[in-house]
């Protein structure tokens, strides 16, 4: 999953969300489930992703584990570097390189969590808001596969 650079502007507005935990997206969900369906498939075959209960979020939510590696502190617990969140949210919390952080905000495609830099909660932790299609799903996977990289390098 190759990230395009620079990344493109996500087409309209930013979806509504919650501003405080939980960290929810209200609008703009994926109306075709095999989008849906298809971002789970991608990130969890990254290499050594193992899927988990979300050890931090809402019942339901899938997390991202690794058995090991990586910088404790870019996790955002344990070893889960991202989580999907459940129906009828479908965003998605990861730990972005630092370098992306600001550029994935800027072309709206994510949003700072409200915890972030807050006790354990690293700084770099943000929502990816929900892909709506497959160009979408495309940069969506690819920026979750550059968190990932943060812990597995290719």
């Amino acid at each position: 999953m190759t990230l395009p650079t620079p990344l493109p502007p996500r087409p309209g507005p930013r979806p509504r969300t919650t501003p405080s935990n939980p960290h929810t997206q209200l609008d703009q969900q994926p109306t075709d489930p095999s989008i849906r369906e298809q971002l789970a498939a991608r990130l969890f075959a990254l290499p050594g992703v193992v899927e988990r209960p979300s050890a931090i979020s809402v019942p339901g939510a899938r997390a991202l584990t690794l058995p090991s590696g990586g910088p404790s502190r870019l996790f955002i617990v344990g070893t889960e570097f991202a989580h999907l969140h459940p129906a009828p949210d479908f965003s998605v919390h990861t730990v972005l390189p630092r370098e992306l952080v600001a550029e994935a905000i800027d072309a709206g495609w994510a949003e700072r969590h409200p915890l972030a830099g807050r006790g354990p909660i690293p700084d770099a932790i943000v929502m990816l808001y929900a892909p709506r299609d497959e160009t979408e799903l495309d940069v969506v996977a690819g920026l979750v596969t550059a968190a990932h990289d943060l812990f597995v390098p290719a």
